[in-house]
């Protein structure tokens, strides 16, 4: 039985929209944010030409355990302090859309700004795993994405499923991707950052067991 989700012609965006804008969006559950989702931003900012990046922080990432993911107002809280560029916009908008899978988000969000150019923006790590997404050939036929080089997976444009289904869609020029029609992908070099979430919360963890092992 389908889903029926709130329609989205009230939703208020993150930041200024007009035809023609030029938007990259993020997803992820930010649990939490950390130094490569700025890293990916800024890439998809400077290299790909965008006005703006929203981070789409998921209620809850379906492909992974609830156990552990914090609530969602503390990770959006978290996001926004950890943000300093005023282009690049924190949002809890698949809440407030009640959608909990990326193809619904990002149909949800064409219908309510028609006239402004999305791009999906995705760490290379992201892209091995993108072929477990529900429905993510229907993604690359919706929207232009662009995958930015991570340490770890600097071989995924080659060997991914996405990459090689898709092969014939990847763009000579990732300046392009912003205005080319889907199916349309594009690869993004320059700086690595190490950071990931699941790195950051095992250290936490490790920490905290530090301390409450340490003498009084």
């Amino acid at each position: 039985m389908r889903i029926a989700y709130p329609r989205a012609n009230w939703l208020v965006p993150p930041g200024p929209i007009t035809p023609g804008l030029r938007i990259g969006l993020l997803g992820g559950s930010f649990n939490p944010a950390h130094e490569g989702h700025l890293h990916v931003s800024v890439a998809g900012l400077k290299s790909l030409g965008l006005d703006y990046v929203w981070w789409l922080v998921a209620p809850q990432n379906p492909l992974k355990p609830t156990a552990g993911t914090a609530p969602l107002d503390h990770r959006v809280a978290a996001a926004r302090d950890m943000v300093r560029d005023p282009r690049i916009r924190v949002t809890d908008i698949e809440a407030r859309l009640g959608t909990r899978y990326t193809i619904d988000t990002l149909s949800a969000l064409k219908r309510r700004f028609p006239g402004v150019r999305f791009v999906w923006l995705m760490g290379s790590d992201n892209l091995e795993s993108f072929s477990r997404w529900r429905r993510w050939e229907d993604i690359a036929r919706l929207i232009p994405i662009a995958v930015v080089l991570r340490p770890g997976a600097t071989f995924a444009p080659l060997r991914a499923k996405a990459a090689q289904r898709f092969a014939s869609a990847r763009l000579i020029s990732a300046r392009a991707i912003a205005t080319a029609d889907p199916p349309a992908f594009a690869i993004v070099d320059g700086p690595r950052s190490l950071e990931s979430s699941t790195a950051i919360r095992g250290k936490f963890v490790s920490d905290e067991a530090v301390v409450r092992a340490s003498p009084a």
